[in-house]
């Protein structure tokens, strides 16, 4: 063991889960916790809740449960609030999801019931195929007074809840694409834009600016940039708030993350990666746009270019050919089908073929991701922790990075970052797995 224990605060009291959008990913979220609390189902997904850590030398036989290993949050004592265009409450929402069954639902009816959405900062610039409705929605004053308006927003949460920490997770939808713009590039230019509603500045940075104000860890779930910018970091360094971010790793991305290492891993060729999606929920109806789309389309094919590193191993991955394509398909609902077709070689260049076929729940994918990022989040507020937190890169398609430095896809080394820094944050030696645990490695 280290002597580098870092200084944690307490896990003990209630915490807060703020979330922009409460759609089929929050409720699905929501309802599974409750369902979990109550003894109806296990939270399968979650590293948090399921997941073990080995401590020291293999012989040591020391693999404690995560959550008994570092002091998370309680499940037990999460309460959770959020912002949507649409009025409905959680149940309502849940229903018109239809991702979990009402049978179900039915159960935990009261509990989502009594979570109204507060009134969304919305701009349809940025999420053309969205319309919520208007009377739920911050129309009045600019951009800073909206982000005003979401702090009084989280103050009222906080005192209505009693709870004592908060964290905020982006579950609403993709926006349009947005390349980093002047207005991005400090803090003092990007408070000026607020104050101007330049046009720049997405609902989005709206709330992502309001949480780190506040010194509130922000986790985006979606591919939109966001806190990918100087002036979220300046401001990061100015209040202590964590952020991560984006884009939850589910379906495709997922797949792409575990095998791809695989054929590096054994110098296996690749000439092409074609992906294609088809699913029917609210965000197939937003990528169905192609702005949005576009935003989806460049978190989703960063990953093999990063994994695969062409500009090393070009006798195997030079100019491979990578297409995506995500197609809106109603009937499908969330439901998400994504089909892959690899164009792989081996030995003497010889070809060879891998398909796949994921038949997925988009939803109960990102629902644990959400759970995890929040305890996560959390736990890196009271480790003092701020600003990027590179060791939750195992959650998201695109993840954000240090200046100067690349982004992590291959999900294997983003496992163990991320279990590396709870056993730093514990003072347990890091696992490198050099050589024989019966040496003195």
């Amino acid at each position: 063991m280290t002597d580098g224990k870092r200084d944690i605060a307490s896990a003990s009291g209630k915490l807060g889960i703020l979330m922009p959008g409460l759609g089929a990913v929050s409720t699905t979220f929501i309802a599974g916790v409750e369902a979990i609390r109550r003894g109806m189902a296990k939270p399968i997904g979650s590293l948090t809740q399921m997941g073990t850590i080995r401590l020291g030398k293999r012989t040591e036989d020391r693999s404690p449960a995560i959550k008994e290993f570092i002091d998370l949050a309680d499940l037990n004592g999460l309460r959770f609030g959020g912002w949507d265009v649409f009025h409905d409450n959680c149940f309502q929402a849940a229903l018109n999801c239809e991702v979990l069954q009402r049978d179900l639902l039915d159960e935990v009816r009261p509990f989502l019931e009594r979570i109204q959405p507060m009134p969304a900062v919305f701009d349809p610039r940025y999420v053309k195929k969205l319309r919520g409705d208007t009377s739920n929605v911050k129309e009045t004053g600019t951009l800073m007074e909206k982000a005003e308006a979401l702090m009084r927003d989280i103050d009222a949460f906080q005192e209505r809840e009693k709870v004592d920490r908060l964290v905020m997770v982006w579950c609403a939808s993709t926006e349009a694409f947005l390349e980093s713009k002047p207005v991005h590039q400090d803090l003092a230019a990007f408070e000026k834009g607020l104050k101007e509603n330049d046009p720049d500045i997405p609902p989005s940075m709206v709330y992502a600016y309001a949480a780190v104000k506040k010194g509130v860890p922000f986790a985006n779930g979606a591919p939109n940039l966001t806190i990918d910018v100087p002036a979220m970091l300046e401001l990061c360094d100015q209040t202590g708030a964590p952020i991560s971010g984006k884009d939850f790793k589910t379906g495709q991305t997922l797949m792409k993350t575990i095998i791809a290492p695989g054929l590096k891993a054994r110098m296996i060729g690749l000439k092409g990666w074609f992906s294609t999606n088809i699913l029917g929920n609210r965000d197939g109806e937003v990528l169905d746009d192609p702005e949005s789309f576009k935003t989806k389309e460049t978190s989703k094919l960063g990953a093999l270019e990063y994994i695969l590193q062409p500009d090393k191993y070009p006798e195997l991955y030079k100019d491979f050919y990578h297409k995506v394509r995500i197609n809106y398909y109603p009937p499908r609902g969330d439901q998400k089908e994504g089909w892959d077709n690899l164009d792989i070689f081996g030995w003497l260049g010889y070809p060879m073929q891998i398909k796949i076929d994921f038949l997925c729940r988009d939803s109960i994918l990102a629902a644990p991701i959400v759970l995890d990022l929040a305890l996560f989040s959390d736990l890196a507020k009271r480790a003092n922790l701020k600003g990027i937190q590179e060791w939750l890169s195992f959650y998201y398609k695109s993840p954000i990075h240090g200046p100067g430095l690349y982004p992590e896809h291959d999900l294997f080394i983003q496992q163990m970052k991320l279990k590396n820094t709870l056993r730093h944050l514990k003072g347990e030696d890091l696992i490198t797995h050099l050589g024989s645990e019966y040496y003195d490695f």
